[in-house]
């Protein structure tokens, strides 16, 4: 189903063959929307912009849409929707099990790469933002019909697991009885051992050889310190509400096969070059080179993530890319996506995008950090939390702070403004959709509403008050917001709509007696109430937030 937005941009667009600059209206007496084309218009025709406008407003057929155009000082073009227009959209909202989302024509496979944590490290503060934006934009793109892959990609390779498995070794220690806590400390020990001894420094070397050469015992060891890393993990996705599972799991590890060939085939095709022993990309515009082999004959990031893509086109058939890691990352993924694109790996046709995001700080400004001046754990962060509010709640606060912020912008963690139930927060969207639900329950007990309301063939007919009038034209831009949301890939939008929406509500719900109204004007607002009831609870479950019942 088209929402009203999308009917009215296509009537007008086709009128006009260009892009009628549609815009919400800046004040309700100008309606709902307004046009600033006619100004840009004649601008081009060197004619005046209030005669342009006039054959505008006589050209575009909106009498089943809009009450009658007008126009506005030098030559806006003001727009209303007439309240049975609102009413039937909303009607047929209601109808749709999607809401009005709209089912993309062309789905997509996306691979949607988020979380990464580290093997053998407790997940930290770090982890936090790319995994809850991460879960959102996945949970949307599948909401609007595509294919969403999912791909975890762990830290779960290179010298450390050398490094750690030789410690292992030297102490005896049965790796299948390690707890992450353990893992963690025996790392601190290997670091330690690693600067202060020499041959034990050079033993782990060796060992990363081992490990990539596949050897049995190098191997078993490593297998145990990942099984150990991937319960904290999957402790913390459990915690937080995210969709990750093991089936998820796309580590650094796999694609240790695949790294040979890419540094020959970028080679052969000229696209990478020997430079002081090492393998480089120098990319157009850039100063410094792509390193894709070092000199020593070790591969890093780039060459990893360079296999990575040749996997997900090629095994895993994906037609969009997206990569959900910190902002710093930036110039790492231009490069790497430059050289895909020049190896031919990498179509014009696959979109591939860097989510980058900002730090989480603490209530002083500055990075998270412990009094020690390390990352704060994931678990004492959240620990934290949910000693402020009920885990639900807390994790509503945690995801909507993050959320709600533009992605590139750092934000702080104060839980005291995070947790608030006024504001805007995710608490104060629970607590709207709670008392949505109150509203119905205390109805349905005293026979006023049943679900069997819907079975009518539309709204009761009948004048709309102003407040009611705004939450209906709310509500009916819902579709729209979630089409912005998987275009733009920027959560804050919904988080933007939804607040708006229990700000609506909340002018309604004060201004507009329900269960004491006539009983005409009482079905319109409970049915009402039903609206955003369910439009709060998917919007909040886009961002993997629980839409509670009661509060």
């Amino acid at each position: 189903m088209s929402s009203l937005y999308d009917q009215l941009y296509d009537r007008f667009a086709t009128a006009l063959g260009t892009d009628p600059e549609l815009r919400p209206a800046g004040r309700p007496e100008f309606g709902h929307y307004q046009s600033n084309v006619a100004l840009r218009l004649a601008n081009e025709q060197g004619r005046k912009p209030r005669d342009v406008a006039a054959e505008i407003v006589a050209q575009v057929d909106l009498a089943d849409l809009c009450e009658p155009l007008s126009i506005a000082g030098p030559g806006f073009i003001n727009i209303r929707f007439t309240p049975a227009a609102l009413q039937a959209a909303l009607w047929a909202q209601l109808h749709d099990a999607a809401l009005g989302i709209a089912q993309t024509a062309t789905p997509g496979r996306v691979v949607v790469d988020y979380s990464a944590p580290n093997v053998a490290k407790p997940m930290h503060v770090g982890n936090l933002r790319s995994t809850i934006i991460g879960d959102c934009l996945a949970r949307v793109l599948m909401s609007q019909g595509h294919t969403v892959i999912r791909q975890n990609h762990i830290g779960d390779w290179g010298t450390q697991f050398g490094m750690l498995v030789e410690q292992i070794l030297v102490e005896g220690v049965d790796a299948a009885t390690l707890d992450l806590d353990s893992s963690v400390a025996l790392y601190k020990r290997a670091q330690a051992h690693f600067a202060e001894d020499e041959a034990f420094a050079e033993a782990a070397r060796r060992r990363v050889v081992a490990l990539q050469a596949g050897d049995p015992e190098t191997r078993r060891i490593w297998q145990a310190l990942i099984d150990v890393s991937k319960a904290g993990f999957n402790r913390a996705y459990r915690r937080l509400g995210v969709l990750l599972t093991d089936d998820d799991l796309a580590g650094e590890s796999i694609y240790n096969s695949l790294l040979p060939a890419v540094a020959e085939d970028l080679a052969a095709l000229g696209v990478a070059v020997e430079d002081q022993g090492a393998l480089v990309v120098f990319v157009d515009g850039d100063d410094a080179p792509l390193i894709v082999r070092k000199s020593d004959g070790g591969f890093g990031y780039a060459a990893t993530d360079l296999a990575a893509i040749r996997y997900r086109l090629g095994t895993l058939g994906a037609t969009r890319l997206i990569y959900v890691v910190g902002a710093p990352q930036a110039h790492h993924f231009q490069q790497v996506f430059w050289t895909a694109r020049k190896a031919g790996w990498l179509p014009a046709s696959v979109p591939a995008e860097h989510v980058g995001f900002g730090s989480v700080l603490g209530p002083d400004g500055k990075m998270f950090k412990t009094r020690e001046g390390k990352a704060v754990s994931l678990d004492s962060l959240l620990d934290e939390a949910e000693q402020v509010a009920a885990p639900d709640v807390a994790m509503a606060a945690v995801k909507y702070a993050d959320l709600s912020n533009s992605l590139h912008k750092d934000y702080v963690f104060d839980l005291d403004r995070m947790t608030a139930t006024t504001g805007n927060t995710g608490p104060y969207l629970q607590y709207a959709h709670a008392r949505a639900h109150q509203i119905l329950r205390k109805a349905e007990a005293e026979g006023y509403w049943s679900p069997a309301l819907l079975d009518a063939a539309g709204f009761p007919a009948g004048s709309l008050e102003p407040a009611e009038e705004a939450l209906v034209l709310q509500l009916t831009k819902f579709p729209d917001t979630v089409a912005e949301v998987g275009a733009t890939l920027q959560p804050h939008r919904l988080c933007s709509y939804l607040f708006d929406l229990a700000t609506a509500m909340s002018a309604f719900y004060e201004q507009c007696p329900v269960l004491k109204a006539e009983p005409a004007v009482r079905t319109t607002r409970l049915l009402l109430c039903h609206a955003v009831q369910r439009v709060l609870a998917q919007g909040l479950d886009l961002l993997g937030i629980v839409a509670p019942d009661r509060m």
